[in-house]
């Protein structure tokens, strides 16, 4: 099985005609994604990539049924166009957009907040690689060669180590159920115990890889959940260990402003959750096959 998405999901590309967006858009579709739709306002009637366009999303999941979007949108205009997928009815979005304004990212959290939690939209991101079940479907810009069907759940903050643990995880044989990106910008529209949740009821995710960042709080929030909630395996990683105290270290969200924000704070705090940690980055594939085999062996004793 996999989470958030999967070969049935249909999904729609806001923003499709853009370069990048059909682009990518065909890069999803050869990688299995059900794509049906897209949005761009003034084009409807078109088509991009085999793909009919619409003008707005209401028209689009009226007409095709789909459930899920992926924006590629400038952030002067992403904030409403997550708005938008949501008062559509989508049950889930994904955010691509580098550079939204945090104030917008705040009037589209209060927004997504007024539905009720059975309507309420899920947000992946912004400013995130996307989301991957491999050999099933992509909602994002990863490359999907690197991504093997398996049974590990990876969530990150960093695209590109969510790409490197995946690619040493192929190499030693050891397959991902799904990848989520969840972006590294301070206000982001869902966390890390949020997909925790979902891989915990997935039967067929045995273990989850979780990299985190310096800045904020919520590497050590889902470590507490983790220790209360998950009876799964889970590896940690927090990224930027020799980052300057104030200094913005690549996304907007990696910064360390108070205390607990460090990336050495943030692994004791794993560590004393109980959490496995990996090393460095180029040990995310080893200290996954590590704990499979703990783990399997702890399965065969028992």
């Amino acid at each position: 099985m996999s989470i958030l998405i999967d070969e049935k999901t249909p999904i729609l590309v806001q923003g499709i005609t853009s370069e990048k967006a059909s682009f990518h858009t065909k890069e999803m579709i050869e990688a299995g994604s059900r794509v049906v739709a897209g949005v761009t306002p003034g084009k409807g009637g078109q088509t991009c990539v085999g793909v009919p366009v619409f003008n707005t999303v209401k028209d689009a999941v009226k007409a095709t049924g789909a459930t899920t979007s992926i924006t590629f949108v400038a952030p002067a205009f992403a904030a409403d166009a997550i708005m938008e997928a949501a008062d559509a009815g989508l049950r889930l979005v994904c955010s691509i957009t580098d550079g939204i304004p945090a104030q917008d990212m705040m009037k589209v959290k209060r927004y997504l907040w007024r539905y009720p939690k059975e309507r309420r939209t899920m947000l992946v991101g912004p400013n995130c690689a996307g989301i991957i079940s491999p050999g099933k479907s992509m909602l994002g810009i990863m490359p999907s060669n690197i991504y093997i069907r398996g049974s590990v759940g990876i969530i990150s903050r960093s695209g590109t180590l969510g790409y490197e643990a995946a690619s040493q995880m192929k190499a030693l044989g050891i397959g991902v159920s799904t990848s989520v990106g969840i972006g590294g910008d301070p206000i982001n529209g869902s966390s890390f115990a949020d997909h925790l949740a979902l891989f915990e009821e997935d039967p067929e995710t045995e273990a989850v890889l979780m990299i985190g960042e310096i800045g904020g709080p919520q590497e050590a929030e889902a470590a507490a959940w983790i220790k209360s909630n998950m009876t799964k395996p889970v590896v940690g990683f927090v990224a930027g260990l020799t980052a300057p105290k104030g200094r913005r270290m690549g996304h907007a969200g990696a910064i360390i402003s108070a205390v607990g924000d460090s990336a050495a704070e943030k692994t004791e705090i794993m560590r004393s959750y109980g959490l496995d940690v990996a090393p460095s980055p180029a040990e995310f594939g080893s200290t996954m096959a590590e704990v499979l085999n703990r783990s399997k062996t702890r399965r065969a004793v028992g």
